[in-house]
């Protein structure tokens, strides 16, 4: 059974949704002011991960991820931008999705705008209003946390601890109109500052609060009570503990189930910022050379709450272990022959299967899980040469099967198929291949060697075998 830790709840808990077999899940999405940084694309890619996860156990889930196009940040950018709201915002969450197709992160099933869904977040502080749960000042209007008992229950705080910008995203004016310190914002009142980004509503001329978008559209889609709700730890207080308030003082219902954060990103062992020159967006890193999905798997490897570190070596490292599977994958389509062999793969593959299970089952130890399939590929290699054709298939299906998990090793091995392509669809390349051949059928080895070292000064490895010969790149990442 496949246990996850729970926030909530501050441990590891059996994973059991509200519905057999069904799971509503949640994540936050980004704010579209800017580019994504990599320790934003970490939370990202163990969402995808967990997802893709809970579909390989069998789970049939949906999912849910905002975008929060209206905010302080996107409205003050927008205008230094000299761009409306809607055409600022669209170039950064065009940039978003172009950084999950490179990471081959799976879309979520809905995607949601905070701008889609202003008429869905007046309906729900309506009903905080009439319930007493919110109230009005100024024009904005504010979430009365001292009427909700279990305020600070996820974040495991207690009322004298509360950090006074419960908000996240405060400005000056709000401090002086709300009755409480703590109390947080679901309705902004329209200001000059504001320009013309406001909506016309039946609470007043204004734009939504921050918090209140992931609670009206994830009730939206997915219902009153969800069953995960997944994001960064730094989401954890303010803004999951306010949707977790104002969702559960309208409905009188839990919100969330299950509560699943990843732990903060390191950069060659410091913290993240743009003054040590060690903040990155993925743009910048593929801008020096390195491969998105080697990224993917530096920022994948280690356990989703342990703190990571991305660094140079680590994405090295990466590639050394693509290259591991793609080495495989090339011997395993070079296997020609329907000869006897192989009767140990169906054991293998079986073995390691349970293994790579009990690994993500056990809340998602993907490091683990990694270590598993690493060490079936040295196994898988061991067996190569006496391997029959329908064996060689086995062994490949079940590199797939296991990579509609991790996500990484068929792109990669998508890639390099496409570079041998080109490489054999050159003209001199096809030629020297075939003086080669013919070269070796008059046993004139000299000079088929000597072919086959200028093919390698091009990057091209050709190795002969009991069945004829392959070809393969240097390079195969």
């Amino acid at each position: 059974m496949f246990k996850i830790y729970n926030t909530l709840n501050r441990k590891i808990e059996d994973f059991v949704p509200l519905e057999d077999g069904k799971v509503k899940f949640y994540s936050c999405g980004p704010t579209v002011y800017n580019y994504v940084h990599i320790g934003n694309l970490r939370a990202y890619i163990f969402v995808d991960l967990l997802k893709r996860y809970l579909k390989y156990r069998g789970f049939n889930v949906t999912h849910v991820m905002n975008i929060t196009d209206v905010d302080d940040k996107t409205i003050r950018d927008s205008q230094q931008a000299g761009q409306s709201l809607q055409e600022f915002t669209e170039f950064y969450h065009q940039a978003f999705l172009e950084d999950l197709r490179a990471l081959n992160i799976t879309p979520p099933d809905v995607e949601a705008k905070a701008t889609d869904h202003i008429v869905e977040m007046v309906v729900l502080i309506r009903v905080l209003m009439e319930k007493g749960f919110a109230y009005e000042s100024n024009g904005s209007i504010y979430f009365r946390i001292s009427s909700f008992p279990g305020y600070g229950k996820l974040a495991n705080l207690e009322a004298q601890d509360l950090k006074q910008n419960s908000d996240g995203r405060l400005d000056v004016k709000d401090e002086y109109d709300k009755e409480h310190i703590h109390d947080f914002v679901l309705w902004k009142s329209w200001d000059e500052g504001d320009g013309k980004v406001f909506w016309e509503t039946e609470i007043g001329k204004g734009r939504p609060g921050w918090h209140i978008e992931c609670s009206a559209m994830s009730m939206k889609y997915l219902g009153e009570s969800l069953d995960l709700h997944a994001g960064g730890v730094d989401l954890l207080f303010p803004h999951h503990t306010n949707e977790i308030a104002q969702s559960e003082a309208a409905t009188g219902k839990p919100f969330v189930k299950y509560w699943a954060h990843n732990a903060h990103l390191m950069v060659e062992g410091k913290k993240m910022s743009k003054s040590l020159n060690n903040f990155f967006t993925l743009r910048d890193l593929t801008a020096q050379g390195m491969n998105p999905l080697l990224i993917k798997l530096e920022l994948m490897k280690a356990h989703y709450r342990q703190e990571a570190n991305f660094s140079v070596a680590g994405v090295e490292e990466a590639k050394r272990t693509v290259e591991k599977f793609l080495n495989l994958l090339i011997d395993l389509d070079a296997v020609a022959t329907e000869k006897a062999g192989g009767e140990n793969v169906e054991q293998l593959i079986a073995a390691t299967r349970e293994k790579f299970v009990a690994a993500m089952d056990d809340d998602l130890n993907v490091a683990l899980g990694l270590a598993v399939m690493i060490e079936f590929v040295n196994e898988a290699n061991k067996l190569t040469k006496s391997l029959s054709r329908e064996a060689a298939e086995q062994i490949k299906k079940f590199i797939w099967e296991i990579d509609a998990v991790l996500g990484f090793i068929q792109p990669l091995y998508a890639a390099y198929q496409e570079k041998v392509k080109a490489v054999a669809s050159d003209a001199e390349v096809t030629k020297m291949l075939q003086d080669r051949v013919r070269l070796r059928s008059e046993k004139n080895f000299a000079a088929a060697d000597a072919l086959r070292d200028q093919l390698l000064i091009k990057g091209i490895v050709v190795n002969d075998t009991a069945d004829g010969w392959s070809v393969r790149l240097r390079n195969v990442v």
